[in-house]
């Protein structure tokens, strides 16, 4: 899920992200959408996930354009839904956000207590 917000009133919705590299998130989103607006306003973000155990993390940061080509063209090779749906990556519909974590947050299943991953010191990712 993708908080944003809307003046006063926080948005939630589903996303897909299209790349992740560490816990750098990348969102493709299309101009006409409302969430383009809210992120105009004001692009800090928050992601949440939940997986079938119900463990979250929670992903704060800053949603940017992604304005490199090769960047670009790599989440573009690497997703055919997104292809499919846009047919060519100069539509002018196509944004990409990378959302670039501030804080990340992680509970394990109903234990009521998050930790926060210390973002400095991470190795492998």
């Amino acid at each position: 899920m993708l908080a944003t917000v809307d003046g006063d009133q926080p948005r939630l919705r589903p996303v897909s992200p299209v790349m992740t590299k560490g816990f750098t998130v990348y969102v493709a989103n299309l101009r006409s959408y409302q969430k383009t607006i809210q992120i105009e306003a004001n692009p800090k973000v928050e992601l949440c996930y939940l997986d079938d155990s119900h463990d979250q993390v929670r992903i704060t940061g800053v949603a940017d354009i992604v304005t490199s080509t090769d960047l670009l063209n790599e989440i573009w090779d690497s997703n055919p839904l997104l292809r499919s749906y846009l047919g060519d990556i100069n539509d002018p519909q196509l944004i990409v956000y990378q959302i670039d974590p501030d804080q990340v947050m992680f509970m394990r299943e109903w234990s009521l207590e998050y930790h926060r991953v210390d973002l400095d010191n991470r190795s492998g990712h």
